[in-house]
């Protein structure tokens, strides 16, 4: 395997198999300059997809490339369309530059909000290497393999009522309706679940994919995109100072590994006729 990085962008681990595991927003860096545009509460970045690297710490022995953002999500979002269009309409949405929490509080101080020229700046700077970098590695891997299944990692807080009611399923897969990905391979990590009852989990619920799952998602150019928005309570604490819960992931861990196995399988298969 092959590590390579971009310094201000993020990182890239370069795997053997035809797995790619997206992780947009484990980014944990504003940059100094921006920083005193914050209100002080942003520094703290509570609303970071924590851990994720070490939940998926047993990514590269499936062979997986993985790719993580160094930039927190309040810099970029990279997971929103770079015009800036709604995820999910008639919905609280965050933007490609985020003004809020996912509480629904300003994140900027007053005057602070990034004007059009910075956003253009920061997606110039931040968004577009990290997504010339996914493109370049299902192309890598495409040529390899003939085929791509590109996961993209996401956790979040189990309840957040600014931007769904009630709580969230633990485990919520997204295809795109059915958009990005073959239903063989949806259906796989269904077969899954079902070994695991006392998890609960939805398909194409709240969480359909954001871009990156949209975008990248082409069944029929053999790329099959994948989307896990799981909830944090399986691994870690929500809340303040949001510790890594070894116990709790332990459990959860073997379940992603037999998810990440099965929608490989799934892939396999789809190609093994062809």
């Amino acid at each position: 395997m092959n590590d390579a990085a971009n310094p201000s962008t993020y990182f890239l681990r370069q795997g053997s198999s035809p797995l790619l595991v997206s992780m947009p927003h484990v980014g944990l860096e504003i940059p100094s300059e921006l920083q005193a545009h914050y209100v002080p509460r942003a520094l703290a970045l509570e609303d970071t997809d924590w851990h994720l690297e070490r939940l998926y710490d047993f990514a590269p022995h499936l062979g997986a490339s993985v790719l993580s953002a160094r930039m927190s999500r309040y810099v970029i979002d990279q997971n929103r369309p770079p015009d800036d269009a709604p995820m999910y309409p008639g919905t609280s949405n965050t933007e490609l530059c985020p003004t809020r929490f996912f509480t629904g509080e300003p994140l900027y101080r007053e005057g602070c909000t990034p004007d059009a020229t910075e956003r253009a700046r920061r997606r110039s700077r931040y968004w577009e290497p990290y997504h010339q970098a996914l493109q370049a590695e299902l192309d890598r891997i495409t040529a390899i393999h003939g085929y791509a299944l590109l996961w993209d990692a996401h956790s979040i807080r189990s309840q957040i009522p600014w931007l769904f009611e009630g709580v969230l399923p633990d485990l919520n897969i997204g295809t795109a309706g059915g958009q990005s990905a073959d239903p063989s391979i949806a259906q796989a990590l269904l077969a899954v679940y079902a070994s695991a009852p006392q998890t609960s989990h939805v398909l194409n619920g709240r969480f359909k994919g954001g871009f990156i799952t949209r975008h990248y998602g082409a069944p029929g150019r053999h790329v099959h995109a994948v989307q896990l928005e799981m909830c944090q309570s399986l691994y870690m604490q929500e809340t303040v100072p949001f510790d890594y819960a070894p116990a709790l992931a332990q459990q959860i861990q073997p379940l992603l590994q037999a998810m990440l196995v099965a929608a490989l399988k799934a892939c396999k298969d789809l190609y093994a006729s062809r």
